[in-house]
């Protein structure tokens, strides 16, 4: 793992590599259980297919399931409890804002709507299920029964995302009581180059009341400063292709991370017909932060016998049990983030079946950010943001003698 403020290294991950291969993605989850092997597996298999996302509720250990057109609730033993319905719905990509707030002049038709966002609000008992469909509202729904008790659709804010691809968008939901003040929804998208419409990364309110007029308005906005990052104008000038594919997002101690793919710009020529080439970051900054001030990537990736595996896939963040732990040489409450990359940096949305299983402590991750953000205090290395500043700027010694 290496700072963004020098070329990208690949170390390799902390336990092992595993090859993998990719098969065709399945509409089913199964869940392994103690009793015998004839009967070991438990299915779920959504009606229309198309399943996106899974959560689990880590109390009840009841299953909610993002899919096309459909919200669904299921037992711990993966018995249908309830199911929503969310499409197909009367749009048009091109309609801004959605044809439900105002007349649009583009012919409107039946659209699927693509799960792409499901995430717990434990402490407001609901779910929060955003789609692909009216430029991306989101909708709460009630943890028991899935009733739906709003769906905020009346704010340029309350649009999160117009891009359909499932996968490419991450969220985390920080409880009100985690950090002191109100809780707050932190949303990484792809903009699908929008950028005067969407940030491709910002924080805002989750309040108690779903019809509240500030729900999910920024945390912080003034006249220069907001929650959000927005892709510059000039670098989409420069890389009309150029966008942030949010892979998996997580809250750790008081900062949330997000693992991304985006268009490697210092492979990749800005000519439009040249091959794209793309780079896996980790994206960290402070909970707290309402200004993103705190703001950093890190290339990730992993090395197995000189083959690069730079294309993150999927991720999840948990602790280890015993066996693994004395392995890591780590305690067992300790975090280690689990990460699935595809080999090279080519063919993001066709990736290679040759894949990688990789395991990255926590602990390590933030020694490394650590070392690489005070090496750039004391001059060494570079700002490695093109994107966002449009250039490479030099660190500047700013520790006093």
């Amino acid at each position: 793992m290496t700072s963004h403020l020098n070329p990208p290294l690949l170390i390799p991950p902390i336990l092992f590599l595993l090859l993998l291969s990719l098969s065709t993605p399945s509409t089913s989850i199964s869940i392994s259980t103690s009793t015998p092997p004839t009967s070991s597996l438990l299915s779920f298999y959504p009606p229309e297919g198309g399943l996106t996302h899974l959560v689990v509720h880590n109390k009840t250990g009841e299953v909610y399931l993002g899919a096309v057109n459909w919200i669904y609730k299921l037992s711990s033993n993966l018995t249908k409890l309830r199911s929503h319905v969310t499409g197909p719905v009367t749009d048009n990509p091109r309609c801004y804002p959605p044809p439900g707030v105002q007349s649009c002049p583009h012919e409107l038709v039946q659209t699927s709507n693509v799960n792409k966002l499901l995430l717990l609000d434990a402490a407001h008992n609901r779910l929060i299920a955003c789609g692909s469909t009216s430029q991306g509202i989101c909708q709460f729904l009630r943890l028991d029964d899935l009733f739906k008790l709003g769906e905020p659709h009346h704010r340029k804010e309350h649009y999160l995302s117009s891009v359909a691809e499932a996968g490419t968008m991450s969220g985390v939901v920080i409880s009100p009581d985690l950090f002191g003040g109100g809780g707050k929804l932190f949303v990484g998208t792809p903009i699908d180059g929008k950028s005067e419409y969407f940030p491709t990364l910002s924080s805002r309110k989750l309040m108690s009341n779903e019809e509240n007029a500030d729900m999910f308005s920024f945390v912080y906005q003034d006249e220069f400063v907001s929650s959000q990052l927005k892709i510059p104008s000039d670098t989409l000038s420069k890389f009309p292709a150029f966008d942030i594919y949010y892979i998996y997002g997580f809250n750790s101690e008081q900062f949330v991370y997000y693992l991304t793919l985006q268009l490697d710009t210092q492979l990749t020529s800005p000519d439009a017909s040249s091959e794209q080439f793309f780079t896996s970051k980790i994206v960290r900054l402070c909970v707290d932060d309402p200004k993103f001030y705190s703001y950093v990537e890190f290339p990730i990736g992993c090395t197995k016998d000189g083959v690069e595996y730079r294309l993150v896939q999927d991720a999840y963040l948990a602790r280890p049990g015993i066996r693994l732990a004395r392995s890591l040489g780590i305690q067992e409450h300790e975090e280690v983030l689990f990460t699935v990359f595809a080999q090279g940096q080519k063919n993001r949305a066709k990736p290679p079946k040759e894949t990688a299983l990789c395991l990255f402590t926590m602990k390590r991750i933030k020694e490394k950010i650590k070392e690489r953000i005070q090496s750039c205090y004391r001059g060494e290395g570079k700002l490695s943001l093109p994107w966002l500043l449009n250039k490479e700027l030099a660190c500047i010694n700013s520790v006093s003698v």
